[in-house]
């Protein structure tokens, strides 16, 4: 079995991503790991360079700063890696995500132990959001998501986040997907806040909300959407944590409930308390 994995990234450090500790947390169980770096306006590339492993593989892209449709660059950046991969399976992981160390043995063996059962195309993973401090996680995003596709099937990501798979040239479908075993760390919204603020400035054009500064600091929440992390953090992202974390959240008390977050409060609900997971999967889960 070989196994690639890849990502894209541009302005990596300007905008406080542990991405160095990201590639490094999957490095053990990967035979290759391709990187799509955009021209950036830091010293992002030195740094991917500097990463001592000869299975890096850095492809140097320009970004296309015309696309400002629904963050469809993003997409592009994240094929031109995905497509350069050379394995059985292509294990994607975002500048702000990682794997913990002691689940790397979990993920290898459930790609080995799904590697000739054509049915399975993908692994999907639990999440771990941690927000506005790395003690405590916020559970309105996404529960659950594919990160390893099959290298051998027509997939494509119409999306940074997800993958379809084509049967037939003019017509998509989520993949089919079991479960790694364990779970992904997202560390995105626990970057300290003028990261989330510049990040705001840099990427809205790709949106096409260029100009506008959406986020003001962590604050604004629904508090119900908080709550504790009781687990381990990799090891490989402590350094990350003790120097680059957000540690002053502070719920700001005047922020109004919106009908989206009622609804979701309705959604915890019924998960907590009956084990009904209503929230929207980027994949069918395989009959195995």
């Amino acid at each position: 079995m070989r196994v690639s994995g890849f990502t894209f990234i541009k302005n990596g450090q300007m905008l406080g991503y542990p991405f160095v500790a990201s590639i490094k947390s999957i490095l053990p169980i990967l035979d290759e790991f391709v990187i799509a770096v955009g021209q950036s306006d830091d010293n992002t590339l030195e740094i991917v360079k500097s990463i001592d492993s000869t299975k890096i593989k850095i492809i140097e892209t320009q970004w296309n700063e015309k696309m400002h449709d629904r963050g469809f660059v993003y997409a592009q950046q994240k094929m031109i890696a995905q497509y350069n991969c050379t394995g059985d399976w292509a294990f994607y992981l975002e500048g702000d995500e990682l794997v913990h160390e002691k689940d790397l043995d979990t993920i290898y063996n459930s790609m080995q132990m799904h590697l000739d059962n054509k049915q399975v195309e993908a692994l999907y993973f639990n999440y771990h959001h941690f927000y506005g401090r790395p003690e405590q996680v916020f559970i309105s995003g996404y529960k659950t998501a594919p990160r390893i596709i099959r290298n051998t099937i027509r997939s494509y990501s119409p999306d940074g986040l997800f993958f379809v798979v084509m049967d037939k040239n003019k017509k998509g479908r989520y993949p089919f997907a079991a479960y790694a075993g364990c779970s992904i760390y997202h560390y995105g919204h626990v970057r300290k806040t003028n990261y989330n603020q510049i990040k705001e400035r840099q990427v809205s054009k790709y949106w096409g909300v260029a100009n506008q500064a959406l986020f003001i600091d962590y604050g604004n929440i629904d508090i119900a959407e908080i709550r504790p992390f009781d687990g381990t953090h990799p090891t490989i992202i402590k350094e990350w944590l003790a120097n680059e974390a957000e540690r002053n959240f502070a719920h700001n008390p005047k922020y109004k409930i919106t009908l989206k977050d009622r609804k979701h409060r309705i959604r915890f609900w019924l998960f907590e308390n009956l084990g009904i997971d209503i929230s929207h999967k980027h994949y069918i889960k395989a009959k195995i």
